[in-house]
């Protein structure tokens, strides 16, 4: 394709150079250009792609579009486009250059602090289950109807994301569900999609590291629904304080669900039980294999997501009964010994909380719940006390250990965990360092009726240290534990 062709998609401030040029691919990272590359330079959070622009020259790129052309643009013998936003540009171009691959398919995106995983996934799972082929762009993996393909990031980086939906629509997908983050709204990571659809869970602390303030936060997911077209449609969680807030400024067709209050979608729990939920949805009674009140909501939101794509109300419950829940998302192990251990990814004190009230619900006083939990080194360091307190709060047993430390001592991170807790009750917590060691000690004090919640890294089979990602997986250990104890 000639860089004229590509470009045409831009508004360009200027050109500097032959358009002509015949591109042979796209790069924003200088080290993968080669000859005939377009290196787009891109200005990120850490590293100025500007800077790379000598070396992309240098590597064979031909051509260069950029926010600002070098002063000595006549020595790099090379075109240089300019534009306003090179992030921006890099997803045009791009769905330019795999023709358009988002507007070939049904493109939804789900948002939130928690449940986009689940969302995503379930929707994926439903409409495969209904017959049709699907993509999926997660957290947990992405798959190209049953091909699972890994995944480093809640959304990929454009030039992934772009190849991988081309992809799906080489193989056919009618539809493909992704988990939309506030940071790939915030770097432009989404810019070329089309988006049919768009779904926001809820909205806690998270990511205050990158985002500083709860308000850019949620600046960030509004952005997503902003520059929804009016050929799409918006679909919010009523009872969470910022859902309507989504939908103040976007032109797309607006719907509702809630647990509370009259809305589109309306969902009451009828009766919890670990092994699922009596659901009513719209009126419809239907057993779902999924605990919890946050859990109803996913489903709601997925209910409601397949109406709104033109499924039958009955058609879409009768499916939704047959889904399992995601790897890591409040998974039930048994012990032999008559306790239950449950797996799940919450990591913000949010999530913590309701995973937490789940199990209290289904309890109903009638055992204790102890549990395990760490917080993520190199991340917000403001939700480590909050997320301690609200552990103890709502345990019979507190046992803080290590999560992913990355570049961070374990130790210190456990410290300002229980900065969140009084002299008298950081004394009634156990501070087990070694993750490993933590979960057995809770297998030891678990009774016969209890409850342990490993909590914070879910589906995640490693544990980052020092830069080194170690085999490790909450759920291989329990099971290996519970597979020595034998019955009373």
């Amino acid at each position: 394709m000639t860089l004229k062709d590509l470009i045409r998609t831009l508004d360009a401030l200027r050109v500097y150079g032959e358009a002509q040029v015949e591109i042979k691919d796209i790069q924003s990272d200088s080290r993968q250009v080669k000859l005939g590359s377009l290196f787009v330079a891109v200005r990120g959070t850490a590293v100025d792609g500007h800077a790379y622009i000598p070396g992309a020259v240098e590597k064979g790129a031909v051509a260069i579009v950029c926010e600002t052309i070098p002063e000595n643009q006549e020595n790099f013998n090379v075109t240089f486009v300019q534009v306003d936003d090179s992030a921006t540009a890099l997803g045009k171009l791009l769905s330019r250059w795999y023709g358009d691959p988002s507007e070939k398919l049904i493109l939804v995106g789900v948002t939130g602090t928690n449940g986009k995983t689940t969302t995503a996934t379930l929707l994926y799972e439903m409409f495969r289950a209904m017959g049709h082929k699907v993509g999926l762009l997660s957290t947990v993996r992405n798959y190209i109807n049953d091909e699972a393909i890994p995944t480093d990031h809640t959304t990929p980086d454009p030039l992934t994301m772009h190849a991988l939906i081309a992809r799906m629509v080489e193989e056919g997908c009618e539809y493909a569900f992704m988990e939309v983050s506030s940071h790939a709204v915030d770097q432009r990571r989404i810019s070329g999609l089309a988006f049919n659809g768009a779904i926001f869970t809820n909205l806690t602390r998270d990511h205050l590291d990158y985002h500083k303030t709860v308000e850019n936060y949620l600046k960030a997911k509004k952005k997503f629904f902003d520059d929804l077209p009016n050929t799409a449609f918006a679909l919010t969680n009523l009872d969470d304080k910022s859902g309507l807030v989504m939908l103040q400024n976007t032109k797309a067709r607006k719907l509702t669900y809630s647990l509370r209050s009259p809305a589109d979608f309306k969902a009451k729990i009828l009766e919890s039980h670990f092994e699922g939920t009596d659901l009513l949805v719209n009126g419809r009674e239907v057993f779902v294999h999924f605990v919890g009140r946050f859990n109803a909501y996913n489903l709601l939101a997925v209910y409601g997501a397949a109406i709104a794509l033109g499924k039958e109300p009955d058609e879409i419950l009768v499916t939704m009964s047959m889904l399992r829940p995601v790897a890591g998302r409040f998974e039930t192990i048994h012990s032999p010994l008559g306790y239950t251990a449950i797996v799940d990814y919450a990591h913000t004190p949010d999530a913590l909380t309701n995973v937490l009230n789940t199990i209290h619900e289904v309890l109903d006083g009638k055992g204790r719940v102890i549990t395990v939990v760490g917080a993520g080194g190199n991340r917000d360091k403001g939700k480590r006390p909050l997320m301690a307190k609200e552990a103890f709060r709502l345990s019979d047993q507190l046992i803080l250990t290590s999560d992913n430390p990355r570049f961070e001592e374990p130790e210190q991170i456990i410290q300002e965990m229980l900065a969140g807790l009084s002299p008298e009750n950081q004394e009634k917590v156990l501070c087990v360092t070694n993750r490993e060691q933590a979960i057995k000690t809770a297998t030891l004090l678990a009774r016969k009726g209890d409850v342990i919640l490993v909590a914070g890294k879910g589906h995640e089979d490693y544990q980052e240290i020092k830069g080194v990602k170690h085999h490790f997986d909450d759920r291989e250990k329990i099971r290996q534990i519970f597979s020595n104890q034998k019955t009373e």
